[in-house]
């Protein structure tokens, strides 16, 4: 058995291939009661065939209109183009441009038709939006009305007598309800009114019993499956709404909304680009393209689906639903199912087996009874003379070996298993651990090791600047925050002020608030002009600003010891610069090794003085002038020591992956009982 399951059942954990998806199919051959049950939660490979040549007819439909469209207006400028009409309805409410116009400007990349409308700003106005204040919130309804609401069609919920018929379509439960008629039948013909009706009714109450307990269940978990699925589409985002930046879900968002946009968001709608600095959108969810597109002023088109692979920006909302290109594209294409776990897989091997075994006793059954009975027959009265009351005895012991296959054949057991996923998953999202793929759950189970991150995982993420390094003074610095960080300041309904952004960010724009407060008219009196976003990869982010002299400044901050690297000054006790000397050099590593040593998160400012730049240069790779060195703290969070105890004690072995400075995480570490 187990080397059947092996060479048939076996199935890897990620990314299956089709080949081996379609073995285990075939290996279950037609041996299935009820194909529509058993195989719910199994992606239909031919189906989904489809809809992969569907979503492909579309991109390809997109990416002529995005790369074919304006060479064509080109060639054919004086073709009549659509008339939009303002409705009654759109005047009234304020607004001065119809939706599926203000839509197929962003879908169609139609750069004519947005410099018709007064570009960016005119179709904010249009809008009734600004790019400061964003849309007010007693508008909500309106916009939505006329605009449309963020979200794609979607298949309505199925209903609990769809699972009712579901459940009918098992195959013995039918050969059961043609057993159970040809009771009724032979018993009221032989037996009369009402005896002759016991066995038949008995068959179909028992029946009805199955159905619905059936039917109750598979519903039940319809609904868990789909209130995890809103779960997992309900991502939150960040607005300019009423004057502030807010973090609302992405169903709530309207036209003319300010979105904030970073590296690794997903555009939640068509838009507009407003401003931001080396912004690099990944469309290859949408039109095929793995190419990614520098968006900017000149190109200043955003569509829903697509990724934020660098940079960061503001647009302002455009077109929601199913008025985007990516709601209609994902209209067209109906769920593919997620692919089979390998217990499924297996259980479904396990029943195929039970099933045979089943179906061979079950017919052994009948085999023994039939012979029984007509050697009894053949003893007593003989096989030539038959009565009613024989009919009946032979549709009984048909229905014994029918109900063996019943009782016998675990055709619910794949769905069980689906259905423990569904209800681990359920659990550990409720512990603030969202889980995409039921496989994960599974594979869980059988982990020897687990790789976790640091910050936020193993920390609270709520972090606080717990020393400085600044040449032993600490004021003076403030000023030079505001500029170099994406954090921003931001006013409640109560008037209190409240810091946006990541938590480093928020943490050293607190502690500079806290030197000198906000003072906003003054610390706007620097423009930005150029922004490299923090990465990864770089491990630091510079902003240029121009000075009132006319000259313009580069700040930097990130990792200790890379912008340590750049540095060949640093600003002494008495605000002087001076040269960076080896020996001063290494009394600031040491001072950033010891803040590390206490579990602080080291980060440096620098800045460097320049006449000039190069709008497509990077940032200067050296020449900086030393700040300050930052240690913030980032406390573990309650309850990750006991965690790592019971994971040791379980013999798994637990293993911290971080980008921070190797000290910090040392320090983490033995803290949370990783290392001795």
């Amino acid at each position: 058995m187990e080397k059947y399951l092996q060479e048939h059942f076996e199935l890897p954990s990620k990314n299956p291939s089709e080949e081996a998806q379609r073995r285990w199919r075939s290996a279950v051959g037609t041996l299935v009661k009820n194909r529509r049950r058993r195989f719910r939660h199994v992606p239909d490979l031919d189906e989904r065939h489809e809809n992969h040549a569907k979503r492909r007819s579309v991109q390809e439909k997109i990416r002529v209109a995005l790369y074919v469209q304006q060479a064509a207006i080109t060639f054919i400028g004086g073709a009549k183009k659509k008339e939009y009409q303002l409705t009654e309805d759109i005047i009234k409410a304020g607004f001065n441009i119809n939706p599926e116009e203000l839509a197929s400007i962003t879908s169609t990349h139609d750069l004519k038709a947005l410099r018709m409308h007064g570009g960016v700003d005119g179709i904010s106005k249009k809008v009734r939006s600004t790019f400061d204040h964003g849309v007010c919130a007693t508008d909500l309804d309106t916009r939505q009305n006329i605009y449309g609401v963020n979200r794609y069609a979607e298949k309505p919920s199925r209903s609990f007598w769809s699972f009712v018929w579901d459940a009918l379509q098992d195959t013995t439960l039918i050969i059961l309800m043609v057993c159970a008629l040809l009771s009724v039948v032979v018993g009221l013909a032989s037996e009369g009114w009402p005896k002759g009706m016991y066995d038949g009714v008995g068959i179909i109450l028992s029946i009805l019993l199955v159905v619905m307990v059936t039917a109750a269940s598979d519903y039940k978990q319809s609904l868990q499956f789909k209130e995890l699925d809103n779960e997992k589409k309900n991502i939150f985002i960040h607005v300019t709404r009423d004057g502030g930046r807010q973090k609302i879900s992405i169903y709530d968002l309207v036209v003319g909304d300010i979105v904030h946009l970073s590296i690794g968001d997903q555009v939640p709608a068509d838009g507009l680009f407003i401003h931001g600095y080396s912004l690099l959108i990944d469309e290859s969810s949408l039109s095929g393209e793995s190419e990614p597109v520098y968006t900017s002023q000149d190109k200043p088109f955003i569509l829903a689906g697509t990724k934020v692979q660098d940079g960061s920006a503001k647009m302002i909302v455009t077109a929601v639903g199913m008025r985007t290109e990516w709601g209609r594209l994902m209209s067209t294409l109906s769920e593919g199912g997620e692919d089979e776990t390998p217990l499924q897989v297996k259980l479904n091997g396990v029943a195929t087996i039970i099933g045979k075994i089943g179906l061979v006793f079950a017919t052994l059954t009948f085999v023994v009874l039939m012979a029984r009975f007509l050697i009894e027959k053949g003893t007593t009265v003989g096989l030539s003379k038959w009565y009613s009351t024989d009919a009946l005895t032979i549709v009984n012991y048909f229905a014994t070996a029918v109900t063996i296959i019943v009782v016998a054949v675990p055709e619910g057991l794949p769905l069980a298993v689906t259905l423990s996923l569904a209800f681990a998953m359920k659990k550990l999202m409720n512990d603030k651990a969202l889980v995409r793929h039921l496989a994960a759950c599974e594979t869980m189970g059988s982990a020897g090791t687990i790789c976790t991150d640091k910050t936020g995982t193993l920390t609270t993420n709520h972090m606080v600047v717990d020393k400085i390094w600044i040449a032993e003074l600490s004021k003076s610095v403030g000023g030079y925050l505001r500029e170099n960080t994406s954090a921003e300041v931001v006013k409640g309904k109560d008037e209190k002020q409240t810091v946006l952004g990541t938590p480093t960010e928020i943490a050293i724009f607190e502690y500079g608030l806290s030197l000198q407060g906000y003072k906003d008219e003054e610390d706007r009196s620097c423009t930005k002009v150029k922004v490299e976003p923090f990465n990864s990869v770089k491990k630091k982010m510079a902003v240029l600003v121009s000075l009132p002299g006319g000259t313009y400044r580069w700040f930097c901050k990130g990792a200790s010891e890379i912008i340590v690297e750049m540095c060949d000054k640093v600003i002494d006790q008495d605000g002087d610069v001076i040269p960076l000397s080896d020996a001063r050099k290494k009394d600031i590593m040491d001072t950033i090794y010891s803040f590390a040593s206490d579990a602080l998160r080291t980060l440096c400012l620098a800045f460097k003085d320049v006449d000039d730049f190069d709008d497509g240069a990077d940032s200067p790779p050296s020449g900086f002038t030393l700040i300050i060195i930052f240690g913030i703290k980032d406390p573990v969070r309650p309850g990750v020591k006991e965690a790592v105890q019971s994971c040791k004690t379980a013999g798994i072995t637990v293993r911290m992956v971080t980008g921070d400075n190797i000290n910090t995480a040392k320090a983490i570490a033995k803290e949370c009982w990783h290392i001795d």
